[in-house]
Protein backbone atom coordinates (compact mmCIF):
# COMPACT_ATOMS: atom_id res chain seq x y z
CA UNK A 1 0.00 0.00 0.00
CA UNK A 2 1.52 3.39 -1.00
CA UNK A 3 2.44 5.81 1.78
CA UNK A 4 0.07 8.76 2.15
CA UNK A 5 1.68 12.06 1.10
CA UNK A 6 2.72 14.38 3.90
CA UNK A 7 0.67 17.50 4.60
CA UNK A 8 2.71 20.64 5.23
CA UNK A 9 1.18 22.97 7.81
CA UNK A 10 2.68 26.43 8.42
CA UNK A 11 1.94 27.97 11.83
CA UNK A 12 2.64 31.54 12.96
CA UNK A 13 2.51 33.00 16.48
CA UNK A 14 3.16 36.54 17.69
CA UNK A 15 2.48 38.73 20.71
CA UNK A 16 1.58 41.94 18.84
CA UNK A 17 2.06 44.34 21.78
CA UNK A 18 -1.04 46.21 20.71
CA UNK A 19 -1.69 48.50 23.69
CA UNK A 20 -2.81 51.81 22.20
CA UNK A 21 -1.40 54.93 23.90
CA UNK A 22 1.25 52.78 25.62
CA UNK A 23 2.80 50.67 22.85
CA UNK A 24 4.83 52.55 20.28
CA UNK A 25 3.86 52.82 16.59
CA UNK A 26 0.80 50.56 16.95
CA UNK A 27 -0.93 51.47 13.68
CA UNK A 28 2.25 51.29 11.62
CA UNK A 29 3.22 47.94 13.15
CA UNK A 30 -0.19 46.41 12.45
CA UNK A 31 0.22 47.45 8.81
CA UNK A 32 3.61 45.67 8.80
CA UNK A 33 2.16 42.57 10.49
CA UNK A 34 -0.75 42.46 8.04
CA UNK A 35 1.59 42.75 5.07
CA UNK A 36 3.86 40.02 6.43
CA UNK A 37 0.97 37.60 6.96
CA UNK A 38 -0.51 38.41 3.58
CA UNK A 39 2.78 37.65 1.83
CA UNK A 40 3.78 34.58 3.84
CA UNK A 41 0.32 32.93 3.72
CA UNK A 42 0.66 30.72 6.79
CA UNK A 43 -2.03 28.11 7.23
CA UNK A 44 -2.71 29.14 10.82
CA UNK A 45 -2.00 32.44 12.58
CA UNK A 46 -2.22 32.70 16.40
CA UNK A 47 -1.99 36.25 17.73
CA UNK A 48 -1.85 37.67 21.25
CA UNK A 49 -2.25 41.22 22.61
CA UNK A 50 -4.56 42.37 19.85
CA UNK A 51 -6.27 44.48 22.51
CA UNK A 52 -8.26 46.71 20.15
CA UNK A 53 -11.10 45.20 18.13
CA UNK A 54 -10.50 47.85 15.47
CA UNK A 55 -6.98 46.44 14.98
CA UNK A 56 -8.46 42.96 14.64
CA UNK A 57 -10.95 44.24 12.05
CA UNK A 58 -8.09 45.91 10.17
CA UNK A 59 -6.21 42.60 10.02
CA UNK A 60 -9.40 40.76 9.08
CA UNK A 61 -9.90 43.09 6.12
CA UNK A 62 -6.22 42.93 5.12
CA UNK A 63 -6.20 39.12 5.23
CA UNK A 64 -9.67 38.55 3.78
CA UNK A 65 -8.31 36.66 0.75
CA UNK A 66 -5.31 34.89 2.27
CA UNK A 67 -7.01 33.92 5.57
CA UNK A 68 -10.79 33.97 5.07
CA UNK A 69 -11.59 32.18 8.35
CA UNK A 70 -11.03 34.10 11.56
CA UNK A 71 -12.15 34.52 15.16
CA UNK A 72 -11.62 37.17 17.86
CA UNK A 73 -11.98 36.03 21.47
CA UNK A 74 -13.68 38.57 23.75
CA UNK A 75 -13.09 38.45 27.51
CA UNK A 76 -12.63 40.73 30.50
CA UNK A 77 -12.74 44.52 30.59
CA UNK A 78 -10.51 45.13 27.56
CA UNK A 79 -10.71 41.69 25.92
CA UNK A 80 -8.48 38.64 25.84
CA UNK A 81 -6.26 40.00 23.08
CA UNK A 82 -6.45 36.61 21.33
CA UNK A 83 -7.16 36.27 17.61
CA UNK A 84 -6.93 33.45 15.07
CA UNK A 85 -6.65 33.69 11.27
CA UNK A 86 -6.81 30.58 9.12
CA UNK A 87 -6.70 29.43 5.51
CA UNK A 88 -8.81 26.46 6.55
CA UNK A 89 -12.42 26.35 7.69
CA UNK A 90 -13.08 26.93 11.39
CA UNK A 91 -15.70 24.43 12.56
CA UNK A 92 -16.09 25.59 16.16
CA UNK A 93 -14.60 27.89 18.80
CA UNK A 94 -14.47 28.02 22.59
CA UNK A 95 -12.93 30.31 25.19
CA UNK A 96 -11.88 29.44 28.74
CA UNK A 97 -11.02 32.36 31.01
CA UNK A 98 -8.46 31.66 33.74
CA UNK A 99 -9.86 31.74 37.26
CA UNK A 100 -7.02 33.89 38.60
CA UNK A 101 -5.17 36.65 36.78
CA UNK A 102 -3.37 39.25 38.86
CA UNK A 103 -4.82 41.92 41.14
CA UNK A 104 -7.15 44.82 40.25
CA UNK A 105 -5.21 47.20 42.52
CA UNK A 106 -2.04 46.57 40.46
CA UNK A 107 -3.47 48.81 37.75
CA UNK A 108 -0.04 49.76 36.38
CA UNK A 109 0.52 46.11 35.39
CA UNK A 110 -2.86 45.81 33.71
CA UNK A 111 -3.09 42.01 33.46
CA UNK A 112 -6.24 41.85 35.59
CA UNK A 113 -8.14 44.13 33.18
CA UNK A 114 -7.33 41.89 30.22
CA UNK A 115 -9.32 38.69 30.56
CA UNK A 116 -6.39 36.29 30.23
CA UNK A 117 -7.69 33.09 28.70
CA UNK A 118 -7.11 30.24 26.29
CA UNK A 119 -9.00 30.23 23.01
CA UNK A 120 -9.66 27.06 21.02
CA UNK A 121 -10.58 26.69 17.36
CA UNK A 122 -11.43 23.40 15.68
CA UNK A 123 -10.27 23.23 12.08
CA UNK A 124 -10.78 20.87 9.17
CA UNK A 125 -7.44 20.53 7.37
CA UNK A 126 -7.32 17.97 4.55
CA UNK A 127 -9.92 15.78 6.33
CA UNK A 128 -7.97 15.94 9.59
CA UNK A 129 -9.48 17.47 12.72
CA UNK A 130 -7.07 20.00 14.23
CA UNK A 131 -7.59 21.56 17.65
CA UNK A 132 -5.59 24.79 17.81
CA UNK A 133 -5.18 26.73 21.04
CA UNK A 134 -3.91 30.27 21.56
CA UNK A 135 -3.13 31.75 24.97
CA UNK A 136 -1.33 34.47 26.91
CA UNK A 137 -0.42 33.91 30.57
CA UNK A 138 0.24 36.50 33.26
CA UNK A 139 3.46 38.48 32.87
CA UNK A 140 6.42 38.00 35.22
CA UNK A 141 7.64 41.62 35.64
CA UNK A 142 10.40 40.73 38.12
CA UNK A 143 12.29 37.42 38.12
CA UNK A 144 13.77 37.89 41.60
CA UNK A 145 10.53 38.98 43.31
CA UNK A 146 7.88 37.33 41.21
CA UNK A 147 4.57 38.00 42.97
CA UNK A 148 2.66 36.40 40.11
CA UNK A 149 4.39 33.02 39.95
CA UNK A 150 1.50 31.22 41.71
CA UNK A 151 -0.92 32.85 39.25
CA UNK A 152 1.00 31.53 36.23
CA UNK A 153 1.28 28.08 37.82
CA UNK A 154 -2.51 27.97 38.30
CA UNK A 155 -3.05 29.26 34.76
CA UNK A 156 -0.71 26.59 33.37
CA UNK A 157 -2.58 24.00 35.45
CA UNK A 158 -5.95 25.12 34.06
CA UNK A 159 -4.51 25.32 30.54
CA UNK A 160 -3.17 21.76 30.54
CA UNK A 161 -6.48 20.39 31.85
CA UNK A 162 -8.45 22.41 29.31
CA UNK A 163 -6.33 20.95 26.51
CA UNK A 164 -6.55 17.40 27.87
CA UNK A 165 -10.33 17.53 28.23
CA UNK A 166 -11.11 19.21 24.89
CA UNK A 167 -8.74 17.37 22.57
CA UNK A 168 -10.43 13.97 22.58
CA UNK A 169 -11.69 14.18 18.99
CA UNK A 170 -8.53 15.72 17.52
CA UNK A 171 -6.02 14.25 15.09
CA UNK A 172 -3.57 17.07 15.81
CA UNK A 173 -3.18 19.47 18.74
CA UNK A 174 -1.38 22.82 18.40
CA UNK A 175 -0.77 25.41 21.10
CA UNK A 176 0.74 28.79 20.32
CA UNK A 177 1.23 31.83 22.48
CA UNK A 178 3.10 33.90 25.01
CA UNK A 179 3.36 31.67 28.08
CA UNK A 180 5.54 34.16 30.00
CA UNK A 181 7.49 31.15 31.28
CA UNK A 182 11.02 29.97 30.57
CA UNK A 183 11.48 26.43 29.18
CA UNK A 184 12.49 24.98 32.56
CA UNK A 185 9.97 26.89 34.66
CA UNK A 186 7.56 24.81 36.71
CA UNK A 187 4.50 25.74 34.64
CA UNK A 188 6.18 24.81 31.36
CA UNK A 189 7.38 21.48 32.71
CA UNK A 190 3.89 20.68 34.01
CA UNK A 191 2.27 21.60 30.70
CA UNK A 192 4.57 19.45 28.57
CA UNK A 193 4.63 16.48 30.94
CA UNK A 194 0.88 16.32 31.47
CA UNK A 195 -0.24 16.83 27.87
CA UNK A 196 2.61 15.20 25.95
CA UNK A 197 2.91 18.32 23.77
CA UNK A 198 6.27 18.81 22.06
CA UNK A 199 8.25 22.03 21.80
CA UNK A 200 8.83 23.04 18.17
CA UNK A 201 12.16 24.68 19.07
CA UNK A 202 13.68 21.50 20.52
CA UNK A 203 11.99 19.27 17.90
CA UNK A 204 12.76 21.29 14.76
CA UNK A 205 15.00 19.64 12.19
CA UNK A 206 16.12 23.09 11.06
CA UNK A 207 16.14 26.37 12.99
CA UNK A 208 16.82 29.94 11.88
CA UNK A 209 16.59 33.04 14.02
CA UNK A 210 17.62 34.32 17.42
CA UNK A 211 20.21 32.40 19.38
CA UNK A 212 18.64 29.69 21.57
CA UNK A 213 15.24 30.59 20.15
CA UNK A 214 14.84 33.60 22.45
CA UNK A 215 11.76 35.73 21.75
CA UNK A 216 12.50 38.76 23.93
CA UNK A 217 15.88 40.00 22.75
CA UNK A 218 18.04 42.75 24.18
CA UNK A 219 18.59 44.28 20.72
CA UNK A 220 14.89 45.01 20.23
CA UNK A 221 14.47 48.82 20.60
CA UNK A 222 11.10 48.35 22.33
CA UNK A 223 12.69 46.30 25.14
CA UNK A 224 13.90 47.74 28.43
CA UNK A 225 17.08 45.74 29.04
CA UNK A 226 16.69 46.04 32.80
CA UNK A 227 13.52 43.94 32.55
CA UNK A 228 15.56 41.08 31.09
CA UNK A 229 17.99 40.86 34.02
CA UNK A 230 19.68 38.58 34.85
CA UNK A 231 19.42 37.28 31.26
CA UNK A 232 21.55 39.69 29.25
CA UNK A 233 20.82 38.30 25.78
CA UNK A 234 17.11 37.73 26.28
CA UNK A 235 14.59 35.04 27.20
CA UNK A 236 12.42 32.44 25.44
CA UNK A 237 8.81 32.74 26.59
CA UNK A 238 6.84 32.32 23.33
CA UNK A 239 6.09 28.84 21.99
CA UNK A 240 4.53 26.71 19.30
CA UNK A 241 3.75 23.31 20.83
CA UNK A 242 2.23 20.36 19.00
CA UNK A 243 1.20 16.73 19.26
CA UNK A 244 -0.14 14.20 16.76
CA UNK A 245 -2.63 11.72 18.16
CA UNK A 246 -3.30 8.10 17.22
CA UNK A 247 -4.11 8.55 13.52
CA UNK A 248 -1.48 11.15 12.68
CA UNK A 249 2.29 11.28 12.95
CA UNK A 250 3.79 14.77 13.02
CA UNK A 251 7.24 16.27 13.03
CA UNK A 252 8.56 19.82 12.97
CA UNK A 253 10.45 20.36 9.74
CA UNK A 254 11.60 23.87 10.61
CA UNK A 255 11.19 26.78 13.00
CA UNK A 256 12.24 30.39 12.56
CA UNK A 257 11.99 33.62 14.51
CA UNK A 258 12.18 37.22 13.49
CA UNK A 259 15.34 38.92 14.71
CA UNK A 260 14.27 42.34 15.90
CA UNK A 261 14.85 44.59 12.93
CA UNK A 262 12.70 44.44 9.80
CA UNK A 263 14.47 45.15 6.47
CA UNK A 264 13.50 48.56 5.14
CA UNK A 265 11.49 49.46 8.26
CA UNK A 266 12.44 51.78 11.15
CA UNK A 267 11.22 49.44 13.92
CA UNK A 268 10.31 45.76 14.57
CA UNK A 269 6.90 44.11 14.32
CA UNK A 270 6.59 43.98 18.12
CA UNK A 271 8.55 43.88 21.35
CA UNK A 272 8.33 40.07 20.99
CA UNK A 273 9.80 38.07 18.13
CA UNK A 274 7.42 36.13 15.89
CA UNK A 275 7.57 32.34 15.55
CA UNK A 276 6.98 30.54 12.27
CA UNK A 277 6.94 26.74 12.24
CA UNK A 278 6.44 24.13 9.54
CA UNK A 279 4.79 20.89 10.66
CA UNK A 280 4.69 17.78 8.48
CA UNK A 281 1.60 15.65 9.04
CA UNK A 282 1.14 12.11 7.83
CA UNK A 283 -1.98 10.02 8.28
CA UNK A 284 -1.28 6.55 9.60
CA UNK A 285 -2.63 4.03 7.08
CA UNK A 286 -5.03 1.57 8.66
CA UNK A 287 -5.18 3.59 11.88
CA UNK A 288 -8.93 3.87 11.79
CA UNK A 289 -9.43 4.09 15.55
CA UNK A 290 -10.50 7.47 16.85
CA UNK A 291 -7.73 9.44 18.57
CA UNK A 292 -7.44 9.18 22.30
CA UNK A 293 -7.55 12.08 24.74
CA UNK A 294 -4.33 14.07 24.92
CA UNK A 295 -2.68 12.80 28.12
CA UNK A 296 0.62 11.49 29.34
CA UNK A 297 1.59 7.99 30.40
CA UNK A 298 2.15 7.49 34.15
CA UNK A 299 5.34 9.33 35.06
CA UNK A 300 6.78 9.31 38.61
CA UNK A 301 8.23 12.76 37.94
CA UNK A 302 4.73 14.19 37.58
CA UNK A 303 3.99 13.55 41.25
CA UNK A 304 7.00 15.64 42.27
CA UNK A 305 6.05 18.43 39.84
CA UNK A 306 2.45 18.60 41.04
CA UNK A 307 3.59 18.61 44.66
CA UNK A 308 5.94 21.47 43.80
CA UNK A 309 3.02 23.33 42.24
CA UNK A 310 0.88 22.62 45.32
CA UNK A 311 3.53 24.15 47.54
CA UNK A 312 3.76 27.24 45.33
CA UNK A 313 0.03 27.97 45.25
CA UNK A 314 -0.47 27.04 48.91
CA UNK A 315 1.87 29.88 49.89
CA UNK A 316 -0.61 32.28 48.27
CA UNK A 317 -3.61 30.47 49.85
CA UNK A 318 -5.11 29.59 46.47
CA UNK A 319 -7.10 26.85 48.17
CA UNK A 320 -9.23 25.74 45.21
CA UNK A 321 -6.22 25.14 42.97
CA UNK A 322 -4.27 23.45 45.77
CA UNK A 323 -7.18 21.05 46.39
CA UNK A 324 -7.29 20.14 42.68
CA UNK A 325 -3.57 19.46 42.66
CA UNK A 326 -3.81 17.33 45.81
CA UNK A 327 -6.45 15.18 44.09
CA UNK A 328 -4.26 14.99 40.99
CA UNK A 329 -1.33 13.69 43.06
CA UNK A 330 -3.57 11.00 44.55
CA UNK A 331 -4.79 10.03 41.08
CA UNK A 332 -1.26 9.89 39.66
CA UNK A 333 -0.06 7.73 42.53
CA UNK A 334 -2.97 5.32 41.98
CA UNK A 335 -2.20 5.13 38.24
CA UNK A 336 1.46 4.44 38.97
CA UNK A 337 0.51 1.72 41.47
CA UNK A 338 -1.85 0.04 39.00
CA UNK A 339 0.78 0.31 36.25
CA UNK A 340 3.36 -1.33 38.53
CA UNK A 341 0.94 -4.10 39.52
CA UNK A 342 0.07 -4.80 35.87
CA UNK A 343 3.75 -5.10 34.98
CA UNK A 344 4.33 -7.47 37.92
CA UNK A 345 1.41 -9.70 36.83
CA UNK A 346 2.66 -9.80 33.24
CA UNK A 347 6.19 -10.62 34.40
CA UNK A 348 4.91 -13.44 36.65
CA UNK A 349 2.80 -14.86 33.82
CA UNK A 350 5.78 -15.02 31.49
CA UNK A 351 7.92 -16.71 34.12
CA UNK A 352 5.19 -19.30 34.89
CA UNK A 353 4.73 -20.41 31.28
CA UNK A 354 6.21 -23.94 30.79
CA UNK A 355 9.04 -24.32 28.36
CA UNK A 356 7.97 -26.48 25.41
CA UNK A 357 10.13 -29.55 24.61
CA UNK A 358 10.12 -31.59 21.38
CA UNK A 359 8.25 -34.92 21.53
CA UNK A 360 10.37 -38.10 21.78
CA UNK A 361 10.85 -39.93 18.50
CA UNK A 362 9.38 -43.51 18.38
Amino acid sequence: MPTAPAIKLRVFSLNCWGIHYLSQHCSERYEMIGQLLKEEEHDLVLLQEVWSESDYLFLKKTLAHSHPYTHYFKSGVIGSGLAVFSKHKILDTFLYRYSINGYPYMAHHGDWFGGKAVGMVILDICDLTVHAYVTHLHAEYCREKDAYLPHRVVQAWELLHFIRHTSGGADLVILGGDLNMHPRDLGTRLLLAYTGLRDSYTEAERFEGCEEGITLIAENPFINKKELEPFENGIRIDYILFKGLSRVSVKCESLSTTTGSVPGKPFPYSDHEALSGVLLLRSEEGGGARPQRCSAEPDPGLVDMVNEARTEVKVKTLQGAEDQMRLAVTGLQERLQKHSQTQSVEKGRVQAEPTSTPANSP
